[in-house]
């Protein structure tokens, strides 16, 4: 809020020194103290009372809502992490021969299309991304052949 150095610190103790007076200067900074302090209290409580409030309505939600809409795809990851984590867990202690095991078995083989489709999408957004920025540079730079062009025709050739 206020940035005080050390130099300025010591002009404003200094001032106060001449002004209040060696005798009364320790009850004068003791007060200054406690009103500080109190002034930061009541900033904490405020800071404090608004992430509650934030919290209670639900904006941590919208936060989360929002960051998995702005990227879809590690959302998508982060699902089929949870569900690989959740399915190898579960297959620790399965008999294979068993129909748990032969379910576990295939909703495996299921996790791991998961991850490949995954990784392709990721694969293919990346390339779209940047054959979309190879575009624009490409079209930037066709822009600064013309503007060049046309400045060097707009300039006047100087006889040598």
């Amino acid at each position: 809020m206020f940035d005080l150095g050390g130099t300025e610190l010591l002009v404003i103790g200094v001032v106060a020194l001449i002004v209040v007076g060696p005798k009364d200067l320790p009850v004068l900074f003791r007060n200054v103290g406690r009103y500080v302090g109190k002034a930061k209290g009541m900033a904490r409580e405020f800071s404090y009372a608004m992430n509650k409030a934030a919290d209670d309505t639900g904006m941590g939600d919208i936060s989360k809502t929002l960051k998995t809409a702005t990227n879809p795809i590690g959302s998508a990851m982060d699902g089929v992490k949870d569900a690989a984590r959740d399915v190898t867990s579960s297959l620790t202690d399965v008999d294979a021969d068993s129909e748990t095991g032969k379910l576990a078995a295939q909703k495996a083989e299921r996790i791991e299309k998961a991850k490949e489709t995954a990784k392709k999408m990721q694969a293919s957004s990346a390339r779209a991304a940047a054959e979309r920025k190879a575009r624009e540079a490409q079209d930037a730079l066709e822009k600064a052949d013309a503007y060049e062009a046309a400045l060097k025709a707009d300039t006047p050739k100087s006889d040598t």
